[in-house]
């Protein structure tokens, strides 16, 4: 009842023996017995570490800004503070910020079943790039916002700076149109950023 389990355990040790009889010569170490030091084979990994692109925009602690309208009036309400952060593969050279609408016919409505609306066009910005020069969202920019909804507020050059971060401070006011009936206006105004 014994010989087919010594069988095994014979056949185990055979395989064995000639698994580590066909390893190469250079996996194991030759040392001598005269009490030196004895070292292994060496044994090595490949490392692959990734960094990921990212391009990120924040507007910090500010999610709403409240403007109180003037009839016919232009009327500001402060400033968003627009913070770009990348980290870049060196073959981008710019980094672009936009603000958009969805639509330009209704940068800002008030919601009624025959809804009135503030353009686009009568939404303005300065800072960043353009400086002091109040500019209307009324640009069309591919991939941001509606057609006539958009406006280049900044272009940084890269350079070598692949990992860096840069604040724009983007002044708003709306220019009320004369024939806007009392109401409170809603809108969304998207900020995003595109490096090439």
């Amino acid at each position: 009842m014994r010989f087919p389990s010594q069988m095994m355990k014979l056949s185990f040790v055979a395989a064995a023996a000639l698994a580590v009889a066909s390893l190469p010569f250079s996996a194991f170490a030759a040392c001598s017995t005269s009490g030196s030091p004895c070292n292994s084979n060496a044994a090595s990994v490949n490392l692959v570490a990734t960094l990921g692109e990212s391009l990120t925009v924040s507007t910090g602690a500010t999610s709403q800004l409240n403007f109180s309208l003037s009839d016919g009036q232009t009327t500001a309400a402060g400033a968003v503070p627009v913070t770009t952060s990348w980290v870049l593969l060196p073959n981008r050279s710019t980094v672009k910020v936009y603000g958009y609408f969805a639509s330009s016919t209704a940068a800002l409505t008030d919601g009624a079943p025959t809804p009135d609306n503030i353009p686009s066009a009568d939404v303005l910005a300065d800072g960043g790039a353009l400086g002091t020069t109040f500019t209307p969202f009324s640009n069309t920019t591919a991939g941001f916002g509606g057609a006539s909804a958009s406006l280049l507020l900044d272009t940084f050059s890269v350079g070598t700076s692949f990992v860096a971060s840069k604040l724009d401070t983007i002044n708003l006011e709306v220019a009320t149109p004369a024939t806007l009936p009392a109401g409170t206006y809603n809108g969304t105004l998207t900020f995003q950023a595109q490096a090439n």
